[in-house]
């Protein structure tokens, strides 16, 4: 399911793009600065849909730039948790991947659950996170680094979807293809 947002931005069109169509060099510019960007409060936005309105252009002085006033590929942060997978499942030690174990008449069988496949997963929830920097004072006092942290402070993603693959029809697609 996709939702469609209406935003207000000013964009600002470079002197070597006044070569090109108005629309397209703003559509352009836009889909450069949010085109696969978790806007706050909205979501991972994927592409510009429509510009449905247009402002007057100003060329501020020192910049040779046209500014506009307008309103308006895939992401790693999503997660399936263990209780959200096909079951049973367990975690394979040896492999280093989850095992989905699939019964059917003629047997069990093993289905593992590879990286890098593809699959089709139901979205259960979003989950938003402000990532604003709190400023050197809240840094001084945390004196707890995580380990394998950036700079001391654990990088955490601002925006994660969760996820269930507990479906019928839902997981690794080549499960599905034969």
């Amino acid at each position: 399911m996709f939702v469609a947002v209406e935003m207000v931005d000013t964009v600002r069109i470079p002197t070597w793009n006044f070569q090109r169509q108005f629309n397209e060099a703003i559509a352009e510019e836009l889909n450069k600065k949010l085109a696969n960007k978790v806007v706050y409060q909205v979501g991972l936005c994927i592409c510009l849909y429509d510009i449905t309105k247009l402002e007057d252009s100003y060329i501020f002085p020192g910049d040779g730039a046209s500014h506009t006033k307008v309103s308006l590929g895939f992401f790693d942060d999503i997660v399936i948790p263990p209780e959200s997978l096909q079951q049973p499942a367990k975690f394979d030690e040896a492999e280093q991947v989850w095992v989905w174990e699939y019964e059917t008449d003629e047997g069990a069988h093993d289905l593992y659950m590879d990286q890098g496949e593809d699959i089709r997963f139901r979205v259960t929830d979003e989950v938003f996170l402000d990532t604003t920097p709190t400023g050197p004072s809240a840094a001084a006092t945390d004196t707890s680094a995580a380990p394998g942290a950036e700079g001391g402070q654990k990088k955490e993603a601002p925006y994660t979807l969760l996820g269930t693959i507990s479906e019928p029809g839902l997981g690794l697609l080549s499960w599905w293809n034969s």
